[in-house]
């Protein structure tokens, strides 16, 4: 087994690249101000009859409380969900809540491939060498850990594929957007879905792809047996499709935001007349469209290093949607609106 998790290729990059849309590190006074007003999670707590959560030890701006992972079932051999960052002091909780409980790990899933999730595993597996990987069976009640773009000695994770364990049913559900591996696991018997990085206890989630993770939002929120979240980062969702219907609302907003301005620069054949183009329709740098919904007067650094990529994913999303396109005039990516 490899020390390290290996990015998919699409996305390679380390945790602050996760979301090339919103550089967390231009919010780092609005981050702290956020963490000081989480509320405290126990570092172990029955959440349901038959979920445990363990806290991963690692709190802080990204992680918010620390990152969930799940211990899910109610006999002696269960499931665990998420191994945490690597810390020796989430391993040792782990392992004691095990020995003292008299409990044995049969599967471990992992959402995906970032490394708060899967720092663990190689912990894991020094304490319980019965977990790798070492058959061919891809019986989904073949013991071992789970990713759905697997590392060596690792089992894949399909779409559909149900693990059960005594008392619990836990059906996959791919759901990429915060990572293309992402994964979401339905626990059946609690109507509760665990939504790793896609939906997150306080706040919003970083998202790598912005399509993508809505169209996972909208699946997850049509998922009849999903009426409670279980998430990796914060407290437990008690309404997860309000919560993910909210998250939609907001993604809306900032795309009927950028819609109307670039309407508005169209009809104005550009913010300055030098700017008309696409055959007369006003078209715009990012930059400049950052300027005229946001105003002028923006911190250089949140602009560059926040806002204007978390504008241009919206634009990617828009134009997939076949809303925006672009042209590129004297060396500048200019987009504009679609006739309507």
């Amino acid at each position: 087994m490899d020390g390290e998790e290996e990015a998919p290729k699409k996305y390679k990059g380390g945790y602050r690249q996760i979301n090339k849309s919103l550089n967390i590190c231009a919010f780092e006074d609005y981050l702290e101000a956020q963490v000081s007003r989480l509320p405290d999670l126990p570092d172990v707590e029955q959440i349901s009859p038959r979920v445990l959560r363990i806290l991963g030890q690692n709190p802080g701006k990204f992680t918010l409380q620390g990152t969930n992972t799940y211990l899910i079932g109610t006999g002696r051999s269960r499931l665990l969900i998420d191994t945490g960052q690597g810390l020796p002091e989430w391993t040792a909780l782990l392992s004691h809540t095990l020995t003292t409980r008299n409990i044995t790990l049969s599967h471990v899933l992992l959402t995906h491939w970032h490394g708060d999730h899967t720092g663990g595993v190689p912990d894991l597996l020094r304490l319980y060498p019965h977990l790798a990987n070492t058959s061919t069976s891809t019986s989904p009640g073949a013991g071992g850990i789970y990713k759905h773009t697997p590392n060596r000695d690792q089992h894949p994770i399909a779409h559909g594929q149900v693990f059960a364990v005594e008392g619990a049913t836990v059906r996959a559900v791919h759901s990429p957007g915060h990572a293309p591996d992402h994964m979401c696991f339905v626990v059946e018997e609690d109507g509760a879905m665990c939504t790793g990085d896609n939906v997150l206890g306080h706040g919003t989630a970083a998202v790598e792809h912005l399509g993508e993770w809505m169209r996972s939002l909208r699946a997850m929120q049509a998922d009849a047996g999903s009426a409670v979240g279980y998430p990796a980062h914060g407290a437990v969702i008690p309404d997860l499709r309000g919560k993910i219907e909210g998250e939609l609302a907001a993604k809306r907003k900032r795309e009927d935001r950028v819609v109307k301005t670039l309407r508005g620069v169209r009809d104005n054949h550009g913010i300055n007349s030098h700017q008309a183009g696409a055959k007369g329709r006003g078209s715009v740098t990012v930059r400049q469209l950052v300027a005229a919904v946001y105003g002028a007067g923006m911190d250089d650094q949140v602009r560059t290093m926040a806002v204007e990529p978390f504008i241009e994913e919206v634009l990617r999303k828009l134009a997939e949607d076949g809303k925006v396109a672009f042209e590129v005039k004297g060396g500048e990516k200019k987009w504009f609106l679609i006739q309507e």
